[in-house]
């Protein structure tokens, strides 16, 4: 018998070796068993080629000696390797009939031995479910029975069927041979009990045949409740166990996984043999008897000899029916443990192989039909409406600025609301890239996304645009003031004297954030006008106020209301109390209030003499000196006070409302005016009269006007404020000016001398100089250089009090001069100085033409000269003050032709 690594380089038998013997009983070999619940040890007649390699390897090994029966070579198992525990059969029994012991068949003494032929077990009906066997618990007062040796059965001699050859055709193609190995088996628990001493197991008799039997685990049934097998003798409890065939020299030995018996208990062992352990892996004959160094004959080979499993049947679990799909591993471990056994080449590789040459082969046509395509942009595909589908790079670009160009530099309509305006794209930082566009639209990509849009068309894509940040957020901060729509409050007024309400109205801001990213991102695509978010703002005065507030204006004009006062009744009509009514928002509310002087007027109106009216003090010329009159005080009606009287009649039910007269006091009292001070005069100054009587009479105007006027400390004094109106119903009449360069008539002539006059009465007085402006031409009736001329709308002369006192001012006409005088109390000391004529400028004679022209006289020579004042206080020189001016030569204008 042969090594089993000898065995490893044996041609594999092909699939034709499960060639079935039809069975030939002999004389003293029981039939073979058709029950489907028979054992698969029984011997079947069926013989494979493999078994005849089996009989060959055998038939070589015991060559020219014949065994005789007594002579029969016997494998003892080695102590401590075979555990004595009970064999159970690993066939697949009936569920009809219960599964019992196979009987051993016992050797025949006049049949010689001859190979056997294994029979081919009878497989289990499909209909009968598996039911495993549960083995007999050995008791310790029974010893148990080792198996007896299986007598060979004698059968016909056959035809040999050719067997594989290692001198067979190269041209046979090998077959990888597989190999089966157990599973890990489960550690037991083994509950520790009392050691007690096991019986011996008796010694078979030296003439028996001495084939060593192998004890092999049953493997555990899948299903979940086993059907228990036929009740075992308690006098002789003999367990069924199986022969385990002897290894074949070129079949492929299945070993089988060795599972823990369910729910078996430690046997106690004989004698002083340790128990083998349980992770100890089977021993199947072959190996016994090759390690064992005893010799076999061809008979008991062939006797031991298991039937040849076919290809299909190593790969199924032992004790499963021929054909069944064997399980998928229950402990996690990968579907493809027990396909490959010790160095036999896998699938695996190979298929790893080509399917890594697959995907690499798929990555390279998918790359190149992106690379194909990443020139193009993927037909009907558009931009913002613009077609460029199907172009390159360059011509989408072209298309793109053409298409998009002027639209991105157009002016963006934004609305918030109901207010709109428009965004300058550039203002804003906002820039439309056609270079990029097309190169996101044409570059190289591995999505598969771009590669379905170009073999089924594009879509509509959203331009490349810039957007610079700080300059948006600087426009979108303006915009929200220009955009901002101002709540309205709700109001009542009075129209025609009936009220009419106004209503409220929420107003609206946009929002900067939301709307920064709506301009950035849609201005180019979105649409026109682009709407902006906004947040509502509500009225300081809602329209519940509003409803209560016409209420009431309905209740005031409902009827009048009489004010009882001084002994007397005015009645205010529904008409007066709407002209002094008014609603004014209050916190949130509108307060009805009635304006007093408008509501004192009426009363006054309504009544006879009701007032007494309070006299001003005032200060009046008396033998040329100012006194003061008047300050009487009056009586009248507070206004404040009416006010709220005749509010409380007009929302009430009774509609009369009663008030008392009070005292009045003077704007101007007599105490106020003393203590300006105004007790003397300390400044005077006079200019001389022409022979024009309607200019002396503008003058004599003006003077009434001016005289009288009191300016008090820090105020500032204007003459044409105080002359005017100059118009004809003012009394003035047309006089000659100078306008433009000109002489010329015009309505107020002559009032510059008395800007003159009033100048230089005030420049004495020591009085700031506001403003003044001298004549172009220099007239001999004024001090050079300290003179002023005016003209309403363009020219003043104007002074400050500058001092602590009151300045009152008289003027008049008189002595063929006009004479302005100033009274208070003296406070500055005033010097004055000019640097006399400078640059002197004879007058020529110059001609004109036109229309418009009037001749005039040669006048004074034109000169430059510079006036000086100084403001000494309490002897000290407080001020300096310096004024130069350049008059023009008045010259002779002759008009030509």
């Amino acid at each position: 018998m042969g090594h089993p690594t000898e065995r490893e380089n044996a041609q594999e038998p092909s699939t034709n070796d499960e060639v079935s013997t039809p069975e030939q009983p002999t004389d003293g070999t029981p039939p073979e068993s058709t029950d489907p619940g028979a054992p698969a040890e029984s011997v079947t007649a069926a013989t494979s080629e493999a078994g005849e390699h089996r009989a060959d390897a055998t038939g070589s090994t015991a060559a020219g000696s014949e065994p005789a029966e007594s002579d029969a070579a016997v494998i003892d198992p080695a102590p401590g390797l075979v555990e004595e525990s009970p064999a159970v059969t690993t066939n697949v029994p009936s569920a009809a009939t219960p599964e019992t012991p196979a009987e051993p068949v016992a050797p025949s003494a006049a049949t010689p031995e001859t190979p056997e032929t294994p029979v081919e077990p009878v497989a289990p009906s499909a209909a009968t479910p598996e039911t495993p066997v549960a083995p007999p618990t050995p008791s310790a007062a029974t010893p148990e029975t080792p198996a007896e040796p299986v007598e060979p059965v004698a059968t016909p001699s056959v035809a040999e069927p050719r067997r594989p050859s290692f001198d067979d055709d190269d041209d046979v193609p090998y077959s990888p041979r597989v190999f089966a190995f157990e599973e890990p088996v489960a550690v037991p628990v083994v509950q520790q009990v009392p050691e007690t001493p096991a019986p011996v197991a008796s010694t078979p008799d030296a003439s028996q045949d001495r084939t060593a039997v192998l004890p092999v685990a049953a493997e555990t049934p899948a299903a979940p409740t086993p059907t228990p097998s036929a009740p075992v003798s308690a006098a002789a409890p003999t367990p069924a166990t199986d022969v385990e065939p002897a290894a074949d020299a070129q079949s492929t030995q299945v070993m089988h996984p060795v599972v823990e018996p369910a729910a078996v208990e430690p046997a106690a062992q004989a004698g002083s043999t340790p128990p083998v352990s349980p992770f100890a892996p089977a021993t199947s004959a072959w190996t016994s008897a090759a390690t064992s160094g005893a010799a076999t004959t061809p008979a008991q080979e062939a006797a031991a000899a298991p039937a040849r499993t076919s290809i299909a049947s190593a790969f199924t679990p032992v004790g499963a029916p021929e054909g069944a799909a064997p399980d998928a591993p229950t402990d996690g471990g990968s579907p493809l443990d027990g396909i490959s056994g010790d160095k036999a080449p896998s699938r695996l590789p190979k298929v790893a192989l080509w399917a890594g040459i697959g995907v690499v082969v798929l990555g390279g046509l998918y790359t190149g039909a992106q690379w194909f395509y990443s020139d193009k942009v993927p037909p009907e595909t558009t931009v913002a409406g613009v077609s460029v589908g199907g172009l390159d790079t360059q011509a989408a670009t072209a298309a793109l600025e053409k298409g998009l160009g002027g639209r991105a530099a157009e002016p963006i309509t934004l609305q918030a609301g109901a207010s709109t305006t428009t965004l300058d794209p550039a203002a804003a930082g906002l820039a439309f890239d056609a270079q990029a566009t097309a190169d996101e639209l044409t570059s190289f990509s591995m999505s598969p996304v771009q590669l379905w849009k170009h073999v089924f068309g594009g879509t509509d894509e959203e331009p490349v645009t810039t957007v610079d940040d700080k300059k948006l957020e600087a426009q979108v901060a303006e915009l929200k003031a220009r955009l901002a729509l101002e709540p309205v409050d709700g109001n009542v007024v009075f129209t025609d004297g009936q009220p009419v309400a106004t209503p409220a109205q929420d107003g609206a801001e946009i929002v900067e954030d939301e709307s920064i990213e709506i301009i950035s991102t849609s201005w180019l695509t979105g649409s026109d006008p682009l709407d902006l978010p906004t947040t509502p703002e509500a009225p300081a005065v809602t329209q519940e106020e509003t409803d209560a507030a016409l209420a009431q204006a309905q209740s005031v004009v409902s009827a009048p209301v009489t004010v009882a006062v001084g002994g007397q009744q005015a009645e205010l009509s529904p008409d007066v109390l709407a002209s002094a009514a008014a609603f004014n928002p209050t916190d949130g509310a509108l307060q009805l209030t009635f304006d007093g002087p408008t509501l004192l007027e009426a009363v006054v109106a309504g009544t006879d003499n009701l007032l007494d009216e309070a006299a001003d003090a005032k200060f009046v010329f008396v033998n040329g000196a100012p006194v003061i009159e008047g300050g009487e005080p009056g009586t009248t009606i507070d206004p404040v006070a009416l006010s709220s009287a005749v509010t409380t009649a007009a929302l009430g039910t009774e509609r009369t409302a009663t008030v008392e007269l009070t005292q009045s006091d003077p704007a101007e009292s007599v105490a106020a005016l003393e203590a300006l001070g105004v007790k003397e005069k300390i400044s005077e100054f006079s200019t001389n009269l022409t022979s024009d009587a309607q200019r002396t009479e503008n003058l004599r105007v003006g003077a009434s006007k001016v005289n009288g006027t009191l300016v008090k400390p820090g105020e500032t004094f204007s003459l044409t404020d105080t002359l005017s109106p100059i118009t004809a119903a003012g009394g003035y009449y047309s006089a000659g000016i100078v306008q433009d360069g000109k002489h010329v008539e015009g309505i107020g002539g002559g009032l510059s001398q008395m800007a003159t006059t009033t100048y230089n009465a005030g420049f004495y007085a020591g009085l700031e100089d506001v403003e003044h402006r001298q004549h172009s031409y220099w007239f001999s009736r004024y001090p050079a250089g300290r003179e002023a001329t005016i003209f309403v709308g363009s020219i003043d002369m104007k002074f400050k009090n500058n001092t602590p006192y009151g300045v009152l001012m008289q003027s008049w006409v008189g002595g063929g001069q006009l004479h302005v005088a100033i009274w208070s109390t003296k406070y500055w000391t005033v010097e004055e100085s000019s640097s006399g004529k400078q640059n002197v400028v004879e007058p020529t004679t110059v001609t004109h033409s036109g229309p418009d022209c009037v001749p005039q006289a040669k006048g004074n020579a034109g000169f430059s000269i510079t006036t000086y004042r100084k403001l000494l206080l309490e002897g000290k020189v407080v001020k300096e003050e310096s004024d130069r001016w350049t008059y023009k030569p008045d010259n002779q204008v002759v008009c030509g032709p």
